[in-house]
């Protein structure tokens, strides 16, 4: 098959005829006399003209279809992923996205999603690391397969945000329905792109394979759209252009193809447009304090303030306190985050065990390595969960574990130092940890013991829920007042509100 260039008139998908064929016809009509991006196109004619495309497009390269599968494995096309600036033939000139990225909307698409079928970690990721450059994340919405939904939530999103950012529906199948949402919202038709066309053959050839007419939608660019290229799969992405600087990216679903797609060439497309604001973001990770005791800590009126910004946040392993700081009034953001980290940890100090998204094993593994020290562990009762925790450690000698239902030595601080100690000294190590743990009601009783050259520090807790949970919890206690130990630290407790004398403005 030879890929052939078309003029709007010669295409059979912009074809004023087959617009026509498609119902209802007084709507598709006043649509083909609009102009530019306004025009008014319903998603059934988008939809129905794109079926009309892709069977023209076999059509008009032999009636036969198996003589054009044995064309399309006769010769290689291209040796390359197309360029950023790959388009179609019609499409329109450079970019007219000058305004600043400072609000966005990200869209994932696909019914998988939203029967449960598939867990989305692409919306997290997205937001995250956009909220990291200084943009305002509105709203993350999970869409089904369904061509109205989904043009709907692209209108309303670009509606409001600077930029709208979509994953997923970018497949060859009937229910892959991006590409056509953002058509019908854009009031273009799509078309097949030569380039595209000729990569994506390309790829089949490769392998000797007949190419599949169907994945030739995955070819299709609007007028203002330019193909983002996808080196790990056969699906480009979109960047589109809308009136007023708004800017449409739509990328694949697998993290293995969106996320190199968003890295190399959609992220450093955005900062050349300007993106988000100056913000400092700091966390900081606490043990040993509830949410709501943090938070009660820190003041409601420290929590309602708008810049900087500030939340607690419930994690399996931590309660973290994220500060998020934009420069105002001329004052840079760093000193305003800086202001406020020290505010909080005026009350929160005592149970602040980290900082960042820095976990137990790496922050136990700095203290050992700073002080050039060996660890070995016994836990009793865990399940083994501190060895889940920190197992990986460099410095670690040697772990013993008993299981939840396995013999337990006697519940007592006494017997467990004893043991912290006794398992150092037979294993060489410069410190030694030992947990048990046994039920207590509904809840888990700890005692953690911790033996050094400096001395030995035994303490017990009794940490929320039995089972699994409890376990885990014990073991996160034992965590914690190890690196209190390695680091000096003591921990405080939970007793007096915050006040606006003690620096939490």
């Amino acid at each position: 098959m030879t890929a052939s260039k078309r003029s709007n008139s010669e295409n059979p998908l912009c074809s004023m005829s087959a617009i026509r064929d498609c119902a209802p016809t007084a709507r598709t009509r006043s649509a083909a006399q609009g102009s530019g991006l306004g025009l008014s196109l319903t998603s059934e004619s988008v939809r129905c003209v794109a079926r009309r495309h892709t069977r023209a497009k076999v059509v008009s390269h032999g009636a036969d279809r198996t003589e054009a599968r044995k064309a399309s494995c006769a010769r290689p096309l291209l040796r390359y992923a197309p360029a950023v600036s790959a388009r179609s033939t019609n499409a329109s000139t450079e970019s007219a996205a000058t305004n600043p990225i400072l609000t966005a909307e990200i869209l994932s698409i696909g019914s998988e999603l939203t029967v449960g079928g598939t867990r989305d970690t692409n919306a997290g990721e997205l937001a995250r690391e956009l909220s990291d450059a200084g943009v305002a994340v509105l709203r993350l919405t999970a869409l089904p397969d369904d061509l109205d939904v989904v043009a709907d939530a692209f209108r309303q999103s670009t509606q409001r945000a600077h930029l709208t950012l979509s994953t997923g529906g970018l497949g060859p199948t009937p229910d892959d329905l991006t590409r056509e949402a953002i058509a019908a919202v854009c009031g273009e038709f799509p078309a097949v792109d030569d380039r595209l066309e000729a990569w994506l053959r390309e790829l089949w050839f490769r392998r000797g394979m007949p190419f599949p007419e169907i994945n030739l939608k995955q070819a299709w660019l609007i007028p203002s759209a330019k193909a983002i290229p996808n080196r790990n799969g056969t699906a480009p992405g979109w960047w589109v252009e809308r009136p007023g600087g708004r800017v449409i990216v739509a990328l694949p679903g697998p993290p293995r193809e969106m996320r190199p797609m968003w890295r190399d060439a959609v992220l450093p497309r955005l900062h050349k447009c300007g993106l988000g604001v100056e913000r400092v973001t700091r966390t900081l990770r606490l043990w040993g304090v509830g949410e709501s005791q943090a938070a009660d800590l820190i003041g409601e009126a420290v929590l309602r303030r708008a810049n900087p910004a500030v939340a607690t946040y419930a994690r399996s392993d931590s309660v973290d306190v994220r500060i998020s700081a934009v420069g105002e009034n001329g004052r840079d953001a760093a000193t305003i985050a800086s202001e406020a980290e020290a505010a909080i940890r005026a009350v929160l100090g005592g149970f602040v065990w980290g900082t960042g998204d820095i976990g137990w094993a790496e922050a136990i593994g700095r203290a050992l390595a700073d002080l050039d020290r060996t660890l070995v562990v016994a836990e009793f009762g865990t399940g083994g969960a501190f060895a889940a925790l920190c197992g990986e450690l460099p410095s670690l000698v040697r772990m013993t574990t008993t299981g939840a239902a396995g013999k337990l030595p006697p519940d007592d601080e006494q017997t467990v130092s004893d043991l912290a100690d006794a398992v150092r000294r037979d294993a060489g190590a410069d410190v030694g940890l030992a947990i048990c743990a046994r039920p207590q009601g509904g809840d888990t009783s700890a005692v953690v013991a911790v033996s050094s050259p400096e001395g030995s520090v035994v303490e017990r807790r009794t940490v929320f829920q039995g089972g699994p949970q409890g376990r885990a919890r014990a073991a996160l206690t034992g965590a914690s007042i190890l690196l209190q130990h390695l680091t000096g630290a003591t921990e405080r407790t939970p007793t007096e509100p915050a006040r606006e004398a003690e620096g939490v403005r």
